[in-house]
């Protein structure tokens, strides 16, 4: 473990946030900001700046279940302890202990939110097995549409990702949702949905989850799918299959108006990253990203890149 990375990291839990999945959940956060095997060309938080499929212990346990203990104490409504975050959580290889942990401690279950690429390996599998609710994504049933959406590590092939969930979903006894991305252009032709749909059924999902580019990716050139698009794929892939893009932006408010304000003060005084906030106001970037998007859905704000680097600004 890198204790450098650990002194200087932000907490590791943030929320509870409101979730339209999940009610009410509690961000568990155990790998360093933009750590992941894949670099998503849709991805909200940017592009990956560590690309990796080495796992290792990058954080203390002991500290980030103290973090969720004193949490828990607080008494604020929680539904579910989520492992998300901003990076892929099962490159940590403390997960399947912390999951145990957390189930010795309450009885709120347990998610995970993964891109399925370590699922191949059996020792990851068996670390989520104690988990309550798997969501694994799969964007690219061929190589060629993966390498276009997701631009994975080289090592990463979507023929192994595929027969990992398959595996994953033959061992896991809790409830596994199916996420698939979709953006315009790249993995939602005819062709593609097709092959999706076969894939789909030989993993054997409780639900599948459709979709799209809503909030600000990490390219320019990620571009959403149309309601009316989306629900002719749904139609496709037949009744597991449910859209859960929101198109609706009232429905997307924030929880606390004083967090809300205290960002946009930020940004009225001069262009800031996600960075410069997080660390000014002392809160997980995860979470400063829920007013952001709130902010530039209300046209409050925009965003700007320059030096390959997002900025927030008033407009």
């Amino acid at each position: 473990m890198n204790k450098s990375e650990d002194k200087n990291s932000c907490v590791h839990i943030y929320g509870p946030v409101p979730s339209r999945r999940l009610g009410f959940s509690l961000g568990i956060d155990i790998i360093p900001f933009k750590t992941c095997t894949l670099d998503c060309i849709y991805c909200q938080l940017g592009p990956t700046t560590r690309k990796t499929i080495r796992r290792k212990e990058y954080f203390s346990s002991e500290e980030i279940l103290a973090q969720i203990k004193m949490k828990l104490a607080s008494g604020q409504r929680i539904d579910y302890i989520t492992f998300s975050g901003s990076g892929e959580p099962t490159l940590n290889t403390s997960i399947g202990k912390l999951i145990k942990e957390i189930k010795k401690i309450t009885a709120i279950p347990v998610a995970v939110l993964t891109n399925s690429t370590l699922l191949s390996r059996k020792s990851v599998r068996n670390a989520l097995l104690s988990a309550d609710f798997i969501v694994p994504s799969l964007d690219g049933v061929t190589q060629e549409v993966f390498v276009q959406i997701n631009r994975p590590h080289p090592s990463l092939k979507a023929e192994e990702i595929i027969e990992g969930l398959k595996k994953f979903r033959q061992e896991f006894h809790g409830s596994m949702l199916l996420e698939i991305m979709l953006v315009k252009g790249i993995n939602d032709s005819p062709v593609h949905i097709q092959k999706l749909k076969k894939v789909i059924s030989d993993i054997k999902p409780k639900r599948i989850q459709l979709n799209t580019v809503i909030r600000p990716p990490a390219e320019k050139f990620a571009c959403s799918l149309s309601l009316v698009e989306l629900k002719k794929i749904n139609k496709i892939l037949g009744e597991k299959a449910e859209i859960i893009a929101k198109f609706d932006k009232k429905e997307q408010i924030p929880p606390s108006k004083n967090l809300e304000e205290a960002i946009f003060f930020m940004i009225k005084r001069r262009p800031v990253t996600l960075s410069d906030i997080s660390a000014s106001l002392g809160k997980h970037k995860n979470e400063i990203i829920k007013y952001t998007n709130f902010l530039l859905e209300e046209r409050k704000i925009k965003c700007v890149t320059h030096k390959g680097l997002k900025y927030y600004e008033p407009t």
